[in-house]
């Protein structure tokens, strides 16, 4: 992983009502064109319609990579606003993807310092912004959804900032290996166990791989079957 790349564009978003649709939703982004604040709840004037599912201190920022758009495009040619801050994301980088990023890493990001706590969870919301049905599938099976990160520090950032690598856990599990686990049929308990156990998961995360490993354990397979 390259241990420094910049920043090609920070997004920001009111929630304000989708077109045709009476549901209200804050993935229209904007560019940032100078210098922003990043607490612990997000960028300024940044906004979420649901926190419930977007938003909060474990979801303060979201990145995506741009190379993804390519293969959107490839995939779902009618797909409309499939470019950098097209998705919802608050960052845009490239020379990061899933391969590359673990669970737990540490960033400093400008004046802030930012960790990895879980990836994006795909949702509707993506085939209404591309204005194409299957869109959000594929992405979700593809784990094309981007990541999220917590501030640890607060700091102005900008674009054209650098996002610098500066600490990863021992032990950590990459986002490919996160996306390959829970998107299994049937995943093992020791894979789900090494999810749960990684450092800096979000704790929602952590509940629901644990509630997913206490049903596997209770229902095991007749031998045989």
């Amino acid at each position: 992983m390259n241990p420094r790349i910049a920043v090609d564009g920070l997004f920001v978003g009111q929630v304000a009502r989708l077109a045709g649709d009476s549901r209200s939703s804050a993935i229209v982004k904007t560019p940032v064109s100078g210098r922003c604040l990043l607490t612990a709840e997000g960028l300024t004037g940044d906004t979420q319609a649901d926190r419930r599912a977007h938003g909060g201190s474990s979801k303060a920022l979201h990145q995506y990579p741009a190379e993804h758009y390519a293969r959107l495009a490839a995939a779902f040619p009618a797909a409309q606003h499939l470019v950098p801050g097209g998705l919802g994301e608050n960052l845009s980088t490239r020379g990061l993807t899933k391969n590359d990023v673990c669970i737990g890493d540490v960033f400093r990001l400008g004046g802030a310092r930012i960790q990895l706590s879980q990836p994006r969870t795909p949702c509707w919301k993506i085939d209404h912004r591309t204005a194409c049905e299957g869109v959000a599938a594929f992405v979700a099976e593809h784990g094309l959804a981007g990541w999220y990160y917590r501030v640890l520090e607060a700091g102005e950032v900008a674009p054209g900032d650098w996002l610098e690598h500066i600490e990863r856990p021992a032990d950590a599990v990459t986002l490919a290996e996160f996306w390959r686990v829970t998107r299994a049929t049937r995943p093992s308990i020791d894979a789900l166990t090494r999810l749960a156990h990684a450092s800096g998961l979000d704790a929602q995360w952590v509940s629901k791989l644990m509630q997913r490993i206490e049903w596997l354990r209770n229902n095991e397979p007749e031998n045989g079957t």
